[in-house]
């Protein structure tokens, strides 16, 4: 099964006239969103994220999705904004241990991915850590 989800590309020009994003830190050379960006081969969870603002639609598998968020989330208490794109599964440990710190704004029914063929097969949320405090 695969992990990784292109994001809509009218839902990233969406948020990114709110916040103008600097790095995508984990996408594929074809996906890409920002003009800086890591691929699987950069690994963006060891790269340097300081100062950026940060577009991430991270792999969603179980293993990898802690992970991102945690790195999000720190990110944003070293003063990155990071602004991330989820599938609401408010039942993880991930959702509660990182994404109550954050803005949450769930998604009204299910985006399409990619090329747009079919519906996501879960609900999606975005949610926004806005830097140190």
């Amino acid at each position: 099964m695969n992990c990784e989800w292109a994001t809509p590309q009218d839902l990233f020009d969406s948020l990114n006239k709110e916040f103008h994003f600097t790095l995508d830190p984990c996408c594929t050379i074809e996906n890409a969103k920002c003009e800086r960006f890591y691929t699987k081969a950069e690994d963006g969870l060891s790269q340097d994220w300081t100062g950026e603002t940060v577009f991430m639609n991270p792999p969603y598998s179980r293993s990898e999705m802690p992970k991102w968020i945690q790195r999000a989330y720190e990110s944003s208490l070293a003063g990155s904004k990071v602004v991330c794109l989820l599938p609401a599964k408010t039942d993880t440990r991930w959702f509660h241990d990182f994404c109550l710190k954050g803005e949450i704004r769930f998604i009204k029914g299910r985006i399409c991915f990619g090329s747009g063929e079919g519906r996501a097969p879960f609900p999606s949320m975005v949610v926004i850590f806005n830097g140190a405090k």
